[in-house]
């Protein structure tokens, strides 16, 4: 595979990828024409109960699921004010809440951070602290120990950044985008987490412009990046290769999803699927609350085509419009589905509401 030759090639920590240009890597005009419509598909939000106390209402915060625990770190209740370090666990199975007294290299407060898993182990980047400086220290938590390790951090690895996106296959976290020091990334960077080395990717080439607050998903064995904020709600989708090294900029058909940054993504077999996010922002930026919508979508990958997800319940127990939530995939009575807690409402309060949806796929 392109990635793991080009780990072998540079070495341990070393970035840079192999020296191709963006003309090199990067494939116009989408994999396939197609102007086929589909019917909507159903699915099912359930609101989910919690006992306990819990981290309570927040934005901007960092979900991962291990198992059936859900793992939550970071975030804000007041603009811009990371709440706490602490990780907060919630078992999906008898809704409880707890808080592991965490050992080691414990990652100071941050919002705009994200987290992912590879096993029994969840991975955490980036973020902005509390004097609202950008972060690049990677850490990692072992949920078996409830211990924290810092594994790189200051020169090594990707820029700082925060309101980036991460997404894990069984080897590798991925880090794409964010805003960074000095304006938006476009970014895209890997982290092998059974040699402990990371990889920065050839860049996408203008196309695909920087951005922040974009989904990110493995799915089918390559990195699809949707939509994004960059001055104005960003509604294209870009995919990589990473056994060949290439980007494309993806042309989609269907009943594509409006414009949007800061939404939930989740990678469900074949599907990307998108929840919710902000279509309109703030004249207050991050300080006040834009227009969000609570609708969902799912790109199917062999196609290119979006389908519109439908709430089958009828019960009334859906999230409604809502953005800078905490997200993952992830199983819940055996079903694959998407993971929502929290987030910003419209009326800018924060929430500490947990829903799961299944779309029947």
């Amino acid at each position: 595979m392109y990635l793991e030759g080009l780990i072998s090639k540079v070495g341990a920590y070393k970035a840079g990828g192999d020296g191709l240009t963006n003309a090199d890597t990067y494939r116009l005009g989408g994999r396939r024409s197609s102007t086929a419509m589909a019917e909507a598909i159903q699915g099912q939000w359930v609101k989910l109960g919690q006992k306990g106390s819990g981290p309570g209402a927040r934005s901007s915060h960092a979900v991962a699921l291990v198992g059936s625990k859900a793992y939550v770190f970071g975030g804000e209740f007041t603009p811009r004010v990371p709440v706490d370090n602490k990780i907060h666990v919630f078992d999906l199975d008898d809704l409880i809440w707890s808080v592991p007294h965490a050992t080691g290299d414990v990652p100071p407060p941050r919002v705009g951070v994200t987290m992912a898993a590879v096993g029994s182990t969840i991975y955490v980047f980036g973020g902005r602290d509390a004097d609202h400086r950008e972060l690049n220290e990677l850490y990692s938590f072992d949920t078996s120990l409830s211990e924290w390790t810092l594994l790189s951090s200051g020169e090594v690895g990707p820029p700082n950044r925060s309101y980036h996106s991460m997404a894990a296959d069984d080897q590798h976290i991925y880090i794409f985008g964010g805003c960074g020091v000095s304006g938006r990334l476009n970014d895209l960077w890997a982290y092998n987490v059974k040699e402990s080395r990371w990889v920065k990717f050839p860049e996408p080439g203008r196309n695909c412009l920087p951005r922040g607050g974009p989904g990110i998903s493995f799915t089918g064995g390559k990195i699809w990046v949707v939509y994004g904020f960059s001055g104005e709600e960003l509604d294209d989708v870009h995919c990589f290769d990473p056994a060949s090294g290439e980007w494309e900029m993806v042309e989609t058909a269907g009943e594509k999803p409006i414009a949007r940054s800061v939404f939930s993504t989740a990678g469900i077999g074949k599907y990307v699927v998108l929840y919710g996010g902000e279509v309109d922002p703030s004249n207050l930026g991050h300080l006040g609350a834009g227009k969000f919508v609570g609708d969902a979508y799912a790109l199917d990958t062999t196609t290119d085509i979006w389908m519109k997800l439908e709430d089958s319940s009828n019960t009334g127990e859906h999230p409604g419009p809502r953005g800078w939530c905490a997200f993952s995939v992830g199983r819940r009575e055996g079903k694959q589905g998407l993971l929502v807690y929290g987030g910003n409402s419209p009326t800018n309060d924060r929430l500490d509401d947990i829903f799961f949806f299944t779309p029947f796929l």
